[in-house]
């Protein structure tokens, strides 16, 4: 073979040497594209999700992100507690609850007397913190406006009295009439006078909608298993099965003896 002959196919496989290689980083350049497109849909779709999440249930009108005005008296953390009985009471009940939740108003029929006793004497501090779990399993806005409604009460010192009527006037788990402000303002005058105009506008205005949203999204953060939440000085006594009011009681009164 002549020398010319080498140097042509040396040359024509240093050619295609080069071309293979041009190949190669087209390729790795396609995939890196490839690649690079699917990242920016993932996170074209996330944020997709994300406005549609922070938009879900905000029809037209809706009030959720006016500001938050805690209910006269209320304290805690970021003041999401609504306090009854007196500060120095040496022991604290908790209760995390939902106006439409059915095991709340059972709680309440079975435990009522005795913490409005306790409270009454000095001896227990019951701290209320509302949830809206209801209106998220079952849809509406009842928990939600009824919560509202509740810290209008609190707002003229009738909370207990209404937060009562509430529990003793809730519909049926399924049926949203707490969404319907007309009938909330109608139990208001159950309680003697709760119905003033002041009252009826922060009820129809949700005055304390956002508040009751806050409050909502602590109990989520608190990793709790539903409503009713009830913990005597930090402890679940929901969850004892032993506990009865008479026990609540007896504990309360050691507790406050010293």
């Amino acid at each position: 073979m002549s020398e010319k002959n080498r140097d042509g196919k040396r040359a024509a496989r240093e050619r295609l040497a080069v071309e293979r290689e041009k190949q190669k980083a087209a390729e790795k350049r396609r995939r890196t594209l490839i690649v690079g497109a699917a990242v920016v849909c993932v996170l074209g779709l996330a944020a997709v999700i994300g406005v549609v999440a922070a938009n879900a249930g905000k029809d037209e009108g809706d009030d959720s992100a006016g500001p938050v005005v805690a209910p006269s008296g209320a304290n805690g953390d970021d003041n999401l507690v609504i306090p009854v009985g007196r500060e120095d009471a040496k022991s604290t009940l908790t209760i995390w609850e939902d106006f439409r939740c059915p095991a709340c108003k059972s709680f309440e029929t079975t435990y009522r007397s005795t913490i409005h006793e306790l409270t009454d004497a000095g001896q227990l501090r019951a701290e209320y913190r509302l949830a809206t779990i209801i209106d998220g399993n079952m849809g509406g806005s009842g928990s939600r406006n009824a919560a509202n409604a509740a810290a209008c009460a609190q707002d003229v010192g009738k909370f207990v009295a209404y937060h009562d009527v509430l529990y003793d006037n809730q519909p049926p788990e399924t049926d949203d009439a707490f969404g319907d402000n007309a009938r909330l303002i109608e139990l208001a005058g159950k309680v003697q006078g709760l119905n003033t105009p002041a009252f009826r506008r922060c009820v129809e205005n949700g005055t304390h909608n956002s508040w009751v949203d806050k409050s909502a999204e602590a109990f989520g953060k608190g990793g709790f298993s539903g409503t009713p939440t009830v913990l005597l000085n930090g402890k679940n006594i929901f969850e004892d099965q032993s506990m009865t009011p008479a026990k609540l009681k007896q504990q309360v009164q050691e507790a406050a003896q010293g």
